[in-house]
């Protein structure tokens, strides 16, 4: 009977441990995939998702509204969809071009109401940036913003607490056309081109030079099969 009883407990170790270790892996394959395939929600995108062949044009809007009309132009002509994120006192005095945004297709986002360094705000001061922008957008078109792109991309862990508690994804990017220094087409142009993939998201800004390239960057997209989406689809990873 001692034998048996040796031989009895044996058997009931291997299979507490066969089952811990398979609730171990479990566990661990379930955290993975979370991590892998679901949207952030504790840090900010600097990229999309690279299986669908899409990038995302990111227009941050505080000055330059005299190009606006030929980028909405342009960007019609090639069927592309852009995410303008727009500064709370620019948009105060420009809900026209607000609404030939979102009549265009296109996605209008955060980018703080005076244009300031939030990584040097207090939470009270990033939320009333942040909150007074997306109040102003929404009593003036009904559209409700869910991203916010920090200002120059500065930004702290307080920021990103504020941005996250008001259900708002942090957006920065991973191409810089650098378009409000460098005067120059030809510059934007390569900046938003070269070793361009799947999933890349391309920071530019209303200026000439930056309309200037605007349509040969569309064409070049184009021709390399990628789509120019908004930036909640690229962030999105379900397969549309």
């Amino acid at each position: 009977m001692k034998k048996v009883s040796k031989f009895a407990s044996a058997i009931t170790n291997v299979i507490i441990i066969t089952m811990l270790l398979t609730l171990t892996l479990v566990s661990f394959s379930g955290q993975y995939s979370s991590f892998v395939f679901t949207q952030n929600n504790d840090r900010p995108y600097y990229k999309g998702n690279t299986s669908r062949g899409e990038v995302a044009l990111m227009i941050n809007v505080y000055w330059g509204t005299e190009y606006l009309d030929g980028m909405l132009e342009t960007l019609a002509k090639h069927n592309a969809k852009a995410t303008f994120f727009v500064g709370g006192s620019w948009a105060a005095k420009n809900k026209e071009y607000l609404d030939k945004m979102l009549d265009g297709g296109h996605e209008l986002g955060n980018h703080g109401y005076f244009h300031k360094d939030h990584a040097k705000l207090n939470a009270k001061q990033n939320e009333a940036e942040i909150t007074s922008t997306n109040t102003l957008v929404k009593g003036l078109t009904g559209y409700d913003i869910t991203l916010f792109a920090p200002p120059s991309g500065s930004f702290s862990d307080t920021t990103l607490k504020v941005a996250y508690a008001q259900g708002m994804s942090v957006i920065m990017w991973s191409r810089d056309t650098i378009d409000w220094r460098d005067k120059d087409s030809s510059l934007v142009y390569s900046r938003a081109t070269n070793k361009i993939g799947a999933g890349d998201m391309i920071l530019m800004h209303p200026t000439a030079h930056t309309l200037a390239a605007l349509g040969d960057i569309l064409t070049y997209y184009e021709k390399n099969n990628l789509t120019p989406v908004t930036v909640s689809q690229i962030i999105s990873q379900e397969i549309i």
